[in-house]
């Protein structure tokens, strides 16, 4: 099926860690992101944003916990409230940034965030076995005297960068507010939806639904966004300019572009970090089989508009 709008349809997958680390780091980066995300709306496309909270939500998670030990006064949230929280002041930031550079390019587009739910499976295999890594990034020592505190802890290693606590992290099934993205991205906003992979949610036996801790990876979230919208491209922004198979060895190799076959065939060889590119190329792949003539792109975000004409990053086709 195709969208009402005639003009292609972007998905934009923000990384969390390109976000920054703190608020003044974030807001930097905002501003510095607007510009190509602005770029992509002037060559003649309609962008959706979802955006990753791997720092922040582990962040905002780890300020309640310790305040809550402090303060009886100050109550600690599980990671369904502070992915909303991280969506409302991420989705803040990102407004701001994109509203100023669309007033400095004297254009009358809309901007809006959607806080936004998305109902995963509560027998996903994943809640037996927590990999998505969230929060600040700890030496081994560290991680092994956090465990030793806090039995319940999950700490393992992220990409050699070091240890950070590990959460379940099931597979979206379907996004709850998808109409009404799609009813504003008909009426020509900007929108930034699915904020950190989403709030996971499951449904209840009357048809209601609730929270549960657990954090859904954003490219996973993107792909179904990108899927549920009827997009006609999924881009996901990262910190490299393109996929590399043998990444940090001599014989590594950046690639312009890769089939779906070729895609699988490097995940089976354990060519990609599972914390890291493994999760953005499944994303593509997903996205990529969902529907005919549908591109992922892999880039980063400097070179968005580069990536866009086929001059940076890498492609993912069918």
């Amino acid at each position: 099926m195709k969208h009402k709008n005639a003009i292609p349809r972007v998905v934009i997958a923000l990384g969390g860690n390109a976000l920054g680390k703190s608020l003044k780091e974030q807001k930097i980066n905002v501003r510095n992101a607007a510009k190509p995300l602005i770029e992509l709306i002037k060559q003649g496309n309609e962008i959706i944003i979802c955006h990753g909270n791997g720092p922040q939500v582990g962040m905002i998670n780890l300020a309640f916990e310790e305040a809550s030990k402090s303060n009886d006064k100050i109550e600690a949230f599980d990671l369904p409230e502070c992915t909303a929280m991280s969506q409302g002041y991420i989705g803040f930031h990102l407004q701001n940034a994109l509203q100023a550079e669309i007033f400095a390019q004297k254009k009358s587009w809309f901007v809006a965030t959607v806080v936004t739910q998305i109902e995963v499976d509560e027998t996903d295999p994943a809640f037996h076995n927590p990999t998505k890594p969230i929060g600040a990034f700890y030496t081994e020592a560290e991680a092994k005297a956090m465990m030793g505190k806090d039995e319940s802890l999950v700490m393992k290693e992220d990409a050699n960068r070091g240890y950070r606590r590990m959460v379940p992290s099931p597979r979206p099934v379907r996004i709850l507010e998808k109409e009404s993205i799609i009813s504003m991205l008909d009426n020509q906003f900007v929108v930034i939806t699915c904020g950190g992979g989403g709030i996971p949610v499951v449904r209840k036996e009357d048809g209601s639904y609730e929270g549960i801790s657990a954090v859904i990876d954003k490219d996973f979230a993107a792909a179904e966004l990108a899927k549920s919208v009827h997009a006609d491209y999924l881009y996901i922004l990262t910190a490299v300019d393109r996929v590399a198979i043998n990444f940090g060895t001599p014989e590594q190799q950046d690639l312009a572009k890769m089939s779906v076959e070729e895609a699988v065939k490097y995940c089976e060889e354990g060519q990609f970090a599972s914390g890291s590119m493994l999760p953005k190329v499944q994303a593509a792949i997903a996205f990529v089989r969902g529907g005919e003539n549908r591109k992922a792109v892999i880039a980063s975000l400097e070179k968005a508009p580069l990536a866009i004409k086929g001059e940076s990053g890498t492609i993912i086709y069918a």
